[in-house]
């Protein structure tokens, strides 16, 4: 089983940044992917951007270009960089792992990023 503990949440204005990272536990060894989705209010969760084990980054079309995912395989944890920030990325984010890139079987409790205008 695995365990993820995102952070890094809060507020920012249009236009600024925040970070998220998630630290990973447990069975890491069955990771070999992680990723970051989104929930905003009355909305179905998205994916947002999703690395593999050697580094492969793949990324939504509203994030590309402003998002950077990246992750310390040493350290466990999985890194959200967010820049460019706009009022419609507000939502609640979660980090995820699993055995692939597209299939993600572990869950963290989610971290509410919000973007004023």
């Amino acid at each position: 089983q695995v365990q993820l503990v995102e952070s890094g949440g809060g507020f920012s204005q249009a236009g600024g940044s925040l970070r998220l990272s998630c630290v990973a536990s447990g069975s890491i060894r069955s990771i070999n992917a992680m990723g970051w989705f989104r929930q905003a209010p009355g909305k179905q969760r998205e994916w947002v951007a999703r690395i593999s084990r050697g580094g492969s980054t793949y990324y939504s079309d509203s994030v590309e270009g402003r998002f950077t995912i990246s992750r310390d395989n040493a350290k466990n944890t999985v890194y959200l960089q967010m820049s460019s920030l706009k009022p419609e990325d507000t939502a609640v984010y979660y980090c995820a792992a699993g055995p692939n890139i597209l299939d993600f079987d572990s869950w963290g409790q989610g971290t509410q990023v919000t973007v004023s205008s």
